[in-house]
């Protein structure tokens, strides 16, 4: 089991399904799994900034959060 299945199976599932009792449910496994998105988010920007470090090893984990962070802002969303 991957991280995506273990956090899934803990929170939910999140897609509506035309029934306002189950959907209420997983209104509120949405509003639980982007709380965790957000604090995903803030734990990676927070390493963002390494980026400009002389370590090389902060320096790879800055790039690759900067690099991801700009994906993210970028996707287009179905």
């Amino acid at each position: 089991m991957n991280v995506h299945e273990i956090v899934t199976k803990l929170i939910g599932p999140i897609d509506a399904v035309g029934e306002s009792q189950t959907d209420e449910k997983r209104l509120n496994n949405l509003k639980q799994m982007t709380a965790l998105v957000d604090l995903l988010l803030g734990d990676i920007g927070s390493v963002r900034g390494y980026k400009d470090r002389q370590e090389m090893s902060m320096k790879l984990i800055g790039k690759h959060a900067d690099a991801f962070l700009k994906d993210v802002s970028e996707t287009t969303w179905p």
